[in-house]
């Protein structure tokens, strides 16, 4: 997966933007004001940080050595730093990176108030 292609699956998601409130380097993508993802698209290797439900983020950390660590700069309990591409070890295959966007988007989107979620629903 590439920079661009991550940026294009982060903000094709409902009310997802792109915002960079650390500084240009560092691209956030929110839904509603709330962070799902946050990737540095310039770096080598490419990686993000993803919300996870903690019991999953021990799991595919166990499953993915190296490629899926505890969030940098982030509650490591709820958040994973997942490598996109271009480190010596390898990178996840890209199916499995857009299930993890998807699913730190949902967690994120379960977490908003009700009515802001009703309003996501509409189309």
């Amino acid at each position: 997966m590439t920079p661009g292609e991550l940026r294009g699956f982060c903000v094709s998601f409902n009310a997802a933007v792109e915002d960079f409130p650390f500084g240009p380097e560092i691209s956030v993508f929110k839904v509603l004001g709330k962070m799902f993802a946050l990737s540095s698209l310039d770096g080598h290797p490419l990686t993000v940080n993803l919300k996870c439900d903690p019991d999953d983020a021990i799991r595919l950390r166990a499953g993915h050595p190296g490629l899926i660590v505890p969030g940098w700069h982030m509650n490591k309990r709820h958040w994973n730093t997942v490598t996109v591409a271009g480190d010596p070890a390898g990178a996840l295959p890209d199916r499995l990176v857009r299930e993890l966007v998807e699913d730190s988007y949902d967690l994120v989107v379960a977490g908003l108030p009700r009515a802001e979620r009703l309003r996501l629903d509409r189309p």
